[in-house]
């Protein structure tokens, strides 16, 4: 009889690649003080300097059903970036703009929920000097292009100092600290991401 899949909420680390192997230096997924089954892996992933929410599991559907069906998944992300935002700027990333996808090729952002909200609780990796001016988003998009929230942000002449994935629908990065993994029961996992597919036997 197969064991069951087993699946993971981890707060990805700033610094850290969203792999076990990787052709890079750095920290791996394999150097958390955490023992993952055989067989686990990252769902999607978060870049180098980015921080947050990384799932991980051993049931290798779990990308296709979240990041590659007909259902848009939401995911949200805290980013810091530089200077104060103009309310034209907030209303340019709802609406939509355009960013390089590659070389000539340019793609416009679908609508999405920005806000300005309160800066993160989260200790930060690169503390910033008291004097440079910031402003914290709260940015909610439903298709993950390569770098697309740090582009979205450059689209509209800010640079992004930080950037912290915070959920992914209804399964929330909470106050799981850097480095942290929480295991999760199939049948949460699967009702928070609003899977529609019934978990696999």
């Amino acid at each position: 009889m197969q064991a069951p899949y087993r699946y993971f909420m981890l707060h990805k680390p700033y610094g850290m690649e969203s792999q076990f192997i990787s052709p890079y230096a750095g920290p791996l997924l394999g150097d958390l003080s955490f023992s993952f089954p055989e067989g686990t892996h990252a769902v999607g992933r978060l870049d180098k300097h980015s921080e947050g929410l990384l799932l991980l599991t051993t049931n290798k559907k779990i990308t296709a059903l979240l990041f590659e069906g007909p259902v848009p998944h939401k995911r949200t992300y805290l980013v810091q970036v530089k200077h104060k935002v103009s309310e034209e700027s907030l209303q340019q990333l709802r609406t939509g703009v355009p960013i390089r996808i590659t070389g000539e090729l340019f793609y416009t952002t679908p609508p999405c929920e920005v806000r300005i909200v309160e800066p993160s609780h989260f200790p930060s990796p690169r503390p910033i000097p008291a004097y440079v001016e910031n402003t914290w988003l709260s940015i909610t998009i439903t298709e993950g292009k390569f770098r697309q929230v740090r582009k979205m942000v450059a689209a509209v002449r800010h640079r992004c100092m930080r950037l912290i994935r915070t959920s992914i629908e209804d399964m929330e990065l909470g106050h799981l600290q850097p480095g942290m993994v929480k295991e999760v029961d199939e049948s949460t996992f699967f009702k928070q991401l609003k899977l529609k597919t019934e978990p696999v036997p």
